[in-house]
């Protein structure tokens, strides 16, 4: 009998910089549901990928002085060792740059342009580069910036493909109020009544002011911009379009799309718009969860205050950050990251609730039977009521799950591991231990601790995959103790179970030597994040001071020409320097800029640039240079000006 599929994914990340424990949630969350599923039986597929185009990647990679795919590649690689790390066990990765993908993309692209879905037009409005959004000047904020992440939006105007929305918009609304899509449903409101009643507008779906994307099969110069090239990860992964995989007929339609609140207008409503229409089925489910705050503020590398998981894992291990991110987030809700509360919830739930739960009951059947419990039992209704509470939590568990609600689960299941702890109170095993007549009552209630455990840990392990193995040697189950069907019953360990004493799993943390330790680091990385950023990646609004008045006699003294740039290449030992060799009209010279963050030597070769003419010659690392070209600052960084091609070299400039 085949495995029911199931089909899990989380967003694409987009590969700027490092990963940070706020990509962490919607990663550890997803490989949880995948592993509580494939412990249920189903044949899962776990996506998770990169989404590595777009204008900030193109710009990343030439400040850093390499290609757009080496930049990329880099990132990635970071993505992949922390997924291994938290132990993320995701079935495939998707990068939109792999060739498959690209064919779909393309293939998508034009089969809505066939199908009358796409249109050529013109863009015209303003452009936010950190998010790669169009927004009308009623969208921006009230500092005239970008809504979602209040930097300045630069003004924009370009030949561009739009994708027509208004046809799918009653769908869209009856999927969001009418369905269980959208989780939480109490979102629908918020989508509808931002973007659907006042109109959808129709998407821009392609730009020709970068280069650095999937090109248009049948218009040169234009690339696919990222709603159609991101989105399409989903089904381009399970080979929709594609001869690398053949398996899209048995997963599609997904399961459980999982993404943060910031992008969930793309997921609730253009993708929706994208497979209406391609004629695909909808996803079951969209689940939108918040972000991981830091003392009540958004994680943000210009505020110095992202957490880096690899620190944490180091030092309280995958498995406590794991559970710690999921218990704190509430579907739907934020959750704040501290690291009182990530110590302090370590401490209660970990170390000194299950940790001190497995350790207490080993310690005892160790102590008091040799590690081999004896097979007689005497039983009673404080006995059966526990173990009812206990099963009990099995179903609450299964049910949450379903509802993708992680944060109950785990609560139900810690309600298990507090009843446990209070039974041992209840029962007092250290006093029937002293009284042989007591013995068979002894064993009855240290059975029952340790089949308790058994559930319980089996229930968590798909949240601390690499804790429960541990737990499961200790208290002598095998792995058919442990398996799915055996969790709503008691009495699946053998009757003479044998414990085995093993390592504290959760060791308790000092609190206030560690908030002290982290609060160093954090500290520091704010300092290193400020020093680093320029005032408009920080958000600051740069006051405008001129340069004292000068007479046109000064001005005079400056003189401006046209030059064409022959040949450009790097300055060796420099990752911000061009060597350029000019045609000025007056037979040629030799221009070095510090421009090679910005631009490559075969962006420039045959463009006309104004060129200081007249400035006294200098040395940059050892190469002459014999005047400057001239650029402008912007928010987006320098920006050569460039004269049209029509004046001729060597044309002076007043």
């Amino acid at each position: 009998m085949s495995k029911k599929p199931f089909y899990i994914t989380t967003p694409i990340y987009y590969p700027s910089g490092n990963p940070h424990i706020g990509h962490c949630y919607t990663t550890v969350a997803c490989d949880s549901i995948a592993r509580f599923k494939r412990m249920q039986g189903y044949d899962v597929m776990f996506l998770t990928g990169t989404d590595e185009h777009g204008l900030k990647i193109e710009q990343k990679a030439y400040e850093k002085g390499v290609t757009p795919k080496e930049f990329v590649d880099e990132v990635v690689e970071t993505f992949k060792k922390l997924w291994k790390y938290m132990n993320i066990d995701y079935d495939r990765y998707i990068r939109t740059t792999d060739d498959y993908h690209i064919e779909t993309v393309q293939k998508i692209f034009k089969a809505l342009y066939d199908k009358g879905y796409i249109y050529k037009g013109e863009y015209s409005g303003k452009y936010c580069t950190p998010c790669e959004s169009f927004w009308t000047d009623s969208q921006l904020d009230e500092n005239g910036c970008c809504p979602e992440c209040h930097r300045p939006v630069t003004f924009a105007k370009e030949e561009a493909y739009f994708f027509k929305m208004f046809p799918f918009a009653e769908r869209i609304e009856k999927l969001l109020t009418e369905t269980d899509y959208l989780r939480p449903k109490t979102r629908a409101t918020e989508l509808v009544n931002n973007f659907i009643k006042p109109g959808l507008e129709d998407l821009c779906v392609s730009r020709t002011t970068f280069k650095w994307g999937v090109p248009v099969t049948f218009d040169e110069g234009h690339v696919v911009y990222v709603w159609i090239d991101a989105l399409s990860n989903y089904i381009s992964a399970l080979g929709y379009m594609n001869d690398k995989y053949n398996d899209f007929d048995k997963f599609w339609s997904a399961d459980v799309h999982m993404v943060a609140k910031d992008i969930m207008r793309f997921h609730a409503i253009i993708w929706p718009a994208i497979l209406m229409a391609l004629d695909l089925p909808m996803p079951k489910h969209l689940a939108v969860h918040g972000w991981i705050t830091f003392n009540g503020e958004k994680m943000s590398k210009s505020l110095g205050n992202v957490v880096d998981p690899f620190v944490l894992g180091e030092r309280y291990g995958c498995d406590a950050i794991r559970y710690h991110i999921l218990r704190e987030m509430a579907l739907g809700a934020d959750s704040s990251f501290s690291n009182e509360i990530m110590i302090n919830r370590i401490n209660a739930d970990l170390a000194n609730g299950f940790g001190n739960l497995v350790s207490r009951t080993v310690a005892m059947a160790d102590k008091y039977f040799g590690g081999t419990l004896p097979t007689e039992r005497e039983a009673d209704a404080l006995d059966e009521e526990f173990k009812s509470t206990v099963v009990s939590v099995f179903f609450e568990v299964e049910k949450y799950m379903d509802e993708t609600k992680i944060k109950q689960a785990l609560e139900e299941i810690f309600k298990a591991v507090d009843r446990a702890n209070k039974y041992i109170d209840e029962t007092e095993p250290w006093k029937l231990g002293k009284d042989e007549s007591k013995k068979a009552k002894l064993a009855t209630v240290l059975y029952n601790l340790l089949e308790a455990i058994r559930i319980i840990s089996a229930l968590l392990s798909p949240f601390m995959p690499t804790t429960m193995p541990k737990v499961w040697e200790q208290i002598g189950a095998s792995e058919s103790d442990v398996e799915y069907g055996k969790l709503s019953a008691f009495g699946v360990l053998p009757e003479n179970v044998t414990v085995h004493k093993g390592e504290i799993l959760f060791p308790r943390i000092d609190v206030e030597k560690e908030i002290e330790e982290l609060n160093s680091i954090i500290k520091k990385n704010m300092e290193n994040a400020q020093s680093e950023l320029s005032a408009e990646e920080k958000g600051e609004s740069k006051e405008i001071e001129l340069a004292p008045e000068i007479t046109i006699d000064d001005f005079a003294k400056v003189e401006i020409r046209v030059a064409k740039i022959i040949s450009a290449e790097k300055v060796k030992k420099s990752d911000k320097l061009l060597c350029l060799q000019l045609d000025d009209g007056m037979g040629g010279r030799q221009v070095v800029s510090g421009i090679a963050q910005y631009y490559t030597p075969k962006d420039l070769v045959g463009k006309k640039i104004q060129l200081i003419a007249n400035l006294k010659p200098v040395k940059l690392r050892g190469v002459e240079s014999f005047g400057m070209i001239c650029a402008a600052d912007t928010p987006d960084g320098v920006k050569v000006i460039f004269v049209d091609d029509n004046i001729p070299v060597g044309a002076k400039i007043r």
